[in-house]
């Protein structure tokens, strides 16, 4: 099974992984500016997300062999990977066990540490969406609002409505297994494992999932890592200050 993709530009391979309930779409406004810019951006929804299959597996390993399966799947090689979040630890996993696929590394906002489960507020919200009464996305929202006050969060998590028929709303995310496995989301990488190609790492401001104490341990597995931080931003940093944020991808893989 094939991991479904938008592909933009042509020029260098430049594959983007989305975050936890996201999808590759969440990263149209960057993958234009790269395309411009002289890449081909694959923008990827990994598996039980997006327009990607369902299925009853989920964590790092299986996401990894899905994100080398599509890279053989279009001939990609020497390719810059982004990830996001959960996105990032997926490439970062991939990134130790397949280095001979990359030239470079961009991980946002994610550290390779363990992550405590944070989200059941948000899955508790989604699976209480009713869509036998639920008629359009406004309704859909003020239903989620009782659970997820932060409107720009809604938003982003609305973005997995679809009409899977007429007048009949349902959510595109594999809710059941995403809720049943949501521990797979915070695993550590493997202790010992490393990366020695060049490596970014870049966290919001406000955010803190990288934290000063998270800083060694990067280093112990991408030695030739670089931390930078993106001002008046928190997790959700490339959406929070896009600008900054493209100026250090762009500074790092020019």
């Amino acid at each position: 099974m094939q991991l479904h993709s938008n592909i933009l530009g042509t020029g260098t391979p430049f594959v983007i992984l989305h975050g936890f309930l996201g999808m590759g779409d969440n990263w149209k406004t960057h993958a234009k500016h790269l395309a411009k810019d002289g890449y081909e951006v694959h923008l990827v929804d990994q598996r039980n997300h997006g327009r990607s299959f369902h299925s009853n597996e989920f964590n790092y390993d299986v996401m990894a062999k899905d994100l080398k399966a599509y890279c053989d799947n279009h001939d990609l090689k020497d390719i810059i990977l982004l990830g996001h979040s959960m996105g990032g630890k997926t490439a970062m996993l991939f990134a130790v066990d397949y280095p001979e696929y990359l030239s470079k590394l961009i991980v946002a906002d994610i550290s390779p540490r363990f992550y405590p489960i944070h989200h059941d507020k948000i899955l508790e919200g989604l699976s209480n969406l009713d869509f036998s009464k639920i008629e359009n996305r406004r309704e859909a929202d003020d239903a989620l609002s009782s659970y997820v006050s932060d409107f720009g969060i809604r938003q982003f998590l609305l973005k997995n409505l679809y009409w899977k028929e007429k007048g009949q709303l349902a959510l595109r995310l594999n809710l059941p297994v995403l809720k049943d496995q949501v521990g797979e989301v915070g695993e550590a990488l493997p202790m010992h494992v490393k990366f020695e190609k060049d490596t970014l790492f870049l966290r919001g401001d406000k955010s803190e999932y990288i934290s000063p104490q998270d800083e060694r341990l990067i280093h112990s597995h991408f030695p030739n890592a670089e931390i930078k931080t993106i001002e008046n931003a928190g997790h959700w940093l490339h959406a929070e200050n896009p600008k900054d944020f493209y100026n250090e991808v762009i500074k790092f893989i020019s």
